[in-house]
């Protein structure tokens, strides 16, 4: 069992499940603008690289024209319905509960009003130090500073940090910092990437860290 005093969560597919209404608001973007709506599974593998990356992948490079009014309709519909069938992830209250005595952090690419909106709605905002989303500050996940500015901040060693998070960006931010990686299997994430990325832990539900970590 390895001793961690700063824990870093991922948000979207590892708190919270919000797939269905990441990809209603992205549908209802389309609709808008009468392009031809995805699938649901589609569109969640454009998830993981914020709002910006979500709609230039929903609408593909023949529809760029588009992108900054589509930006405007889907914040706006996704700020209205981000609670309609977000719900946590399995093990999320149990875990939070269990490690309630341990600095942790929300690290996600989802933009930080969103992500502060669904943390309260959910009532899990209470467990975190800090929420740290697109728009906190001018980096995005796999960049090191996110890191070094965390460190710093909550004044922990990195060799006793862990991030927990269901995307590549998460593993790959723990390798270009040096911290602690633990990937979830059962998220947004595409699994056989994230097998073959070479994480330190995997788990198949989140209520697993507890063995992992103390």
């Amino acid at each position: 069992m390895k001793n961690v005093d700063l824990m870093i969560f991922d948000f979207d597919g590892t708190l919270v499940s919000t797939g269905a209404d990441l990809a209603a608001a992205v549908n209802y973007t389309l609709e808008k603008l009468g392009c031809p709506v995805k699938k649901h599974e589609e569109i969640i593998t454009f998830v993981g690289d914020g709002v910006v990356k979500l709609i230039e992948r929903a609408l593909g490079p023949e529809r760029h024209e588009f992108y900054p009014h589509a930006l405007e309709i889907f914040s706006s519909y996704y700020s209205e319905h981000l609670l309609d069938n977000t719900s946590l992830c399995p093990g999320v209250k149990e875990v939070l509960e269990y490690f309630r005595h341990k600095t942790k952090v929300i690290l996600t690419n989802k933009r930080y009003n969103f992500t502060l909106a669904i943390s309260k709605g959910l009532g899990i905002e209470k467990y975190f130090a800090e929420i740290v989303g697109d728009g906190s500050m001018p980096y995005r996940k796999p960049d090191k500073r996110l890191i070094d500015y965390l460190l710093h901040n909550h004044e922990k060693k990195v060799e006793k940090t862990v991030i927990i998070g269901d995307g590549i960006n998460d593993v790959n931010l723990a390798k270009n910092s040096g911290i602690i990686c633990c990937a979830y299997l059962n998220g947004l994430g595409k699994r056989d990437v994230l097998l073959a990325a070479g994480a330190d832990y995997y788990c198949e539900n989140l209520s697993e860290i507890k063995s992992f970590f103390s």
